[in-house]
């Protein structure tokens, strides 16, 4: 109902229109809102570039084959969009291995700085917010989308290191966010006010009764300050017990201990995280998660697929190393198969309160900080968009002529109702959002 319709109904009642905001929630007077279902961001980031002859099919439009990289997405390619030719086009300070990271999700120039990469200028941090923190300032300032958490930053084999190149996340200019590399760490973050409410109810029990004591001890002056201290209490008790649609809809995860932050339980790690993660948007604490394998030039030795060299290493060796472009393929097919366990967990889970599942109503992008390791191109990055929930028209493989990524970005704004005219530097929005309907 728009606003005219609005108060011609409301002067029909005889009332004001400043009863309009005590009416609008109920359904009997046809007031209220269509309500917008869940929408969930995630986007997952794998570094040092694909194999582009083995990542992009070759066929565009709707009858495309997935090469071997991508092979595990089958049970999904009717869920699944291929944005090829989509270009980082952020020039200035900063390798391209540092631009291509930390100007992935922010599409904007890094600060100059002193931090110095390969036969480029040294740069600092990215002069502006991440799509991801974007949208989620979005979600968070709509009472129908705020969460607790707003957005979750999940690593697997994420190094302590704190640079361009390990960032993707900003909260704002200058204000890189840290991905949780620990799952113990992030299960505390997630979980660990569940003990302190235990706690803080059994002291806060003992206070009442304390302060029952001294009441008849204490003059009419201080019984003031008493009650106020009662009414704190009271507060307090309230805010301790959460109704009951805010309660978990879904138990924690449960964690064998002692899994080492270190590289050989990089695979453990990344199961562990990805349950995590679910089980937080299953309990809707956050709308938007990002889940960071490793870092720009990260050099993760994958044992588990009996390759000892660093991922990094490898990504460097020429195109007729046809050792090198195995292992390489390898490597891209195992965080393929990461990103599968991810889908199926979220297909698999029914929505909360509504219909379908999880993925449904559920955007995951998956990038890269380099079209080809080799080359350390910015031209051709990875996009690969899996799920529901966005209205865009999946099932396709894209083919664009060096399109700024900056419109992507705009385009997932827009689909959350996030109506931006530009995202990052302004001049690369130039055709507005990328129309993916």
């Amino acid at each position: 109902m728009n606003a005219i319709r609005r108060r011609q109904f409301i002067r029909q009642l005889g009332v004001s229109t400043a009863v309009l905001p005590f009416l609008t929630g109920l359904p009997s007077l046809g007031l209220a809102s269509p309500v917008r279902p869940r929408q969930r961001l995630v986007i997952v980031f794998t570094p040092n570039g694909t194999i582009p002859g083995a990542f992009w099919p070759s066929d565009q439009g709707r009858d495309f084959k997935l090469k071997e990289i991508v092979e595990p997405l089958e049970p999904f390619r009717h869920r699944t969009l291929f944005l090829n030719g989509l270009a980082n086009k952020v020039r200035g300070d900063g390798d391209n291995h540092m631009r291509g990271m930390s100007c992935l999700l922010t599409g904007i120039e890094l600060f100059p700085g002193n931090i110095q990469g390969g036969s480029h200028t040294p740069a600092g941090w990215a002069s502006g917010i991440s799509i991801d923190q974007e949208i989620k300032n979005y979600f968070q300032s709509r009472p129908d989308s705020r969460t607790r958490f707003g957005s979750l930053e999940f690593g697997v084999g994420v190094t302590d290191r704190a640079d361009p190149w390990t960032r993707m996340s900003y909260a704002g200019p200058n204000q890189p966010v840290a991905p949780i590399s620990d799952p113990y760490q992030m299960f505390s973050k997630l979980y660990g006010q569940m003990k302190d409410k235990e706690n803080v109810q059994g002291i806060l029990d003992e206070v009442r009764e304390d302060l029952k004591k001294v009441r008849k001890l204490m003059s009419a002056e201080d019984r003031k300050l008493l009650e106020q201290h009662e009414s704190l209490v009271r507060q307090m008790e309230k805010e301790m017990s959460a109704p009951e649609e805010r309660k978990l809809r879904a138990v924690p995860p449960s964690f064998e201990e002692g899994i080492a932050d270190q590289n050989d339980n990089v695979p453990r790690l990344s199961r562990m995280q990805i349950d995590l993660l679910v089980n937080s948007f299953v309990n809707d604490m956050a709308r938007v998660a990002t889940l960071q394998y490793t870092k720009s030039v990260g050099q993760a030795h994958m044992k588990w697929l009996d390759i000892k060299d660093g991922h990094h290493s490898l990504s460097h060796e020429p195109d007729n190393d046809k050792v090198a472009q195995e292992k390489l393929v390898k490597i891209n097919k195992w965080f393929c198969a990461e990103l599968r366990y991810l889908l199926d967990r979220m297909a698999s889970t029914p929505e909360p309160g509504g219909e379908g599942s999880l993925l449904d109503n559920s955007l995951v992008v998956w990038t890269n900080e380099l079209g080809k390791g080799n080359s350390h191109t910015l031209d051709n990055i990875p996009f690969v968009l899996v799920g529901g929930g966005f209205g865009f028209d999946m099932g396709r493989s894209l083919k664009f002529e060096r399109v700024a990524h900056n419109r992507l970005h705009l385009a997932l704004a827009h689909a959350v109702g996030h109506r931006i005219e530009t995202f990052g530097k302004a001049s690369l929005c130039d055709g507005g959002p990328l129309s993916l309907g």
